[in-house]
């Protein structure tokens, strides 16, 4: 039987060819028959394949849409680095400009340090920077910013310094106001804008004065920007500071000559800064 299976499908198809050469009509006839009975059959059969086909695809650019997601989250995660540090970068240079504008006229050395820690916690307000003793930092040095003071040196180590801001409540800064040209003292107590104290004339302090430094006390020379009168609570003027520390990434500490009367290493251990000024002896001047 198997055997001859071939044979009668052979033939077979001989006698529907031969049909079709001898009466056309009947043929086309019978495969239009032949049509109208498969037809539901191919319907129902086409319509799951197309809609597995559809899901097929579905499935194909749903796969294609999570691997694009996938590169655009590792390009977006490459980008924000690169925008960090094209923001850090920024931001040093802009400061590192500002410092090259503030070189002080009066100052016998100074020296660009950089900020390593901050202490902002409720009981001091303090920066530790990356200028000790091998870098000739001593005691009550002043440390400035493009927009003005910044603090003074109070803990030098060998290699690291710390600086006590304006704002700390240990601080205490001779300071004149411009305008009616009142002298007061610049006190901190943590807080962000620092008290006026012992003002010669109160009811003269106006709100948009600037305050900087007035020499007195031998601490810092007169001039140098601290802030503006932002506020006049309860007849106690507070000063807004030019410097926000939390701002910075460096500092200039800058040697007056004034530190005198505090404690110091010895002399011959201090090296000398790069940005030391010569005096006219040391530059070969006669």
């Amino acid at each position: 039987m198997q055997r001859a299976a071939p044979a009668l499908l052979i033939a077979l198809s001989v006698a529907i060819v031969l049909v079709g050469r001898v009466d056309p009509g009947a043929f086309a006839s019978l495969r239009m028959r032949l049509a109208d009975e498969a037809a539901p059959v191919l319907a129902a059969l086409s319509r799951p394949l197309n809609a597995a086909a559809a899901t097929v695809d579905r499935v194909r650019g749903i796969v294609l849409m999570y691997q694009d997601n996938l590169r655009l989250e590792r390009d977006n995660a490459r980008l924000l680095k690169w925008q960090q540090v094209a923001r850090k970068l920024s931001n040093d240079n802009r400061q590192l400009r500002g410092l090259l504008h503030v070189v002080p006229d009066r100052a016998i050395s100074f020296e660009t340090a950089g900020i390593i820690a901050s202490s902002g916690g409720g009981f001091v307000r303090s920066l530790m920077i990356d200028a000790g003793s091998d870098r000739g930092a001593v005691r009550g040095e002043a440390a400035i910013a493009g927009d003005g003071l910044v603090g003074r040196l109070t803990e030098i180590g060998n290699r690291t310094a710390r600086v006590l801001l304006v704002t700390d409540l240990n601080s205490r800064i001779p300071v004149v106001i411009e305008g009616p040209h009142v002298k007061a003292i610049l006190a901190g107590d943590n807080s962000a804008r620092p008290r006026l104290i012992y003002a010669s004339d109160p009811g003269a302090i106006k709100i948009g004065d600037r305050v900087v430094t007035s020499g007195d006390g031998g601490v810092f020379p007169p001039g140098l920007p601290v802030g503006v009168v932002a506020a006049l609570a309860d007849g106690v003027p507070r000063v807004e500071p030019f410097v926000e520390p939390a701002q910075l990434d460096y500092v200039m500490i800058v040697d007056y000559g004034l530190s005198g009367g505090l404690p110091q290493v010895p002399v011959a251990s201090r090296p000398v800064r790069h940005g030391r000024r010569l005096t006219a002896d040391e530059a070969g001047v006669p």
